[in-house]
């Protein structure tokens, strides 16, 4: 891999009403909102502050960021 080109750390940015606001026990998998997918933990914690501000008067309503790299590569460093 060349210096140019940074190691892409794949993030999925979700969100939905939970069971508890202290988990991420999601009531409808139905209802889940992806916001989308993102080539780093910057530009998912952008996504994700949004996406949370937006909400944050509804206790019900959380916006997680899911680490995908971990899950699908488990030795690579990174956040």
């Amino acid at each position: 891999m060349s210096e140019e080109h940074e190691q892409q750390l794949l993030h999925m940015v979700i969100g939905g009403r939970v069971v508890d606001p202290r988990g991420a026990e999601f009531q409808d998998l139905k209802d889940i909102h992806v916001v989308g997918f993102f080539p780093d933990f910057e530009s998912a914690e952008e996504a994700w502050r949004g996406w949370a501000q937006r909400t944050v008067d509804d206790a019900e309503m959380k916006y997680v960021i899911v680490h995908l790299h971990k899950l699908l590569e488990p030795d690579l460093p990174g956040k």
